[in-house]
């Protein structure tokens, strides 16, 4: 059996890789990946502390489930998003995107 302190290290991998992500790059859709990445670190750590809960529950999966129908949704809106930016600017760069300002 895999140990909850191996689950937390590549959650805390994945969470360093999408802070990453979100703070260097600049292209619309790597920024929604790497929310996406930081997601699925919430995710796993919700998952490996239910499993190692006491008294068994299911109440981390369910939340689990929930986030993952979230993060699709925000996916598709995200992408609607980047869709109509690109059809303004020409570009995903998200330092061109001042014309959705109003």
């Amino acid at each position: 059996m895999v140990a909850l302190t191996s689950y937390i290290i590549v959650s805390a991998a994945l969470l360093g890789i999408g802070i990453y992500g979100l703070s260097v790059k600049r292209n619309a859709i790597r920024i929604l990946f790497a929310i996406e990445i930081i997601v699925n670190a919430a995710n796993l750590n919700f998952a490996a502390f239910t499993r190692y809960m006491s008294p068994p529950q299911v109440s981390g999966q369910v939340i689990v489930f929930y986030s993952i129908a979230a993060a699709a949704m925000e996916a598709a809106v995200g992408l609607a998003l980047i869709l109509v930016a690109f059809r303004l600017n020409g570009s995903i760069d998200v330092r061109k995107l001042n014309k959705l300002k109003g």
